[in-house]
């Protein structure tokens, strides 16, 4: 658990959001007297759902025809 002033999360709340984003739980003190505990919310459906929409469009991705045209052909072309 990181802990953070109250100072800090009024000047700097997207460190916060960061912070509780990557699954860490934040600390606010004030005068080093803990104030609150700010938990990341629990997102399991959400992921699954992300993942599950990825797929989809890599999948379908993959099921189109291949170009013709190059990559280095399209880079090349690009620069002149």
């Amino acid at each position: 658990m990181k802990t953070i002033p109250l100072r800090n999360l009024l000047r700097e709340p997207l460190k916060v959001k960061r912070l509780t984003r990557s699954g860490q739980s934040v600390q606010i003190t004030d005068n080093g007297k803990p104030l609150w505990v700010i938990q990341p919310a629990a997102r399991e459906d959400d992921d699954a759902e992300r993942a599950r929409a990825i797929d989809e469009l890599l999948d379908e991705a993959l099921r189109a025809p291949r170009s013709p045209v190059s990559a280095v052909a399209l880079l090349e072309e690009s620069r002149r």
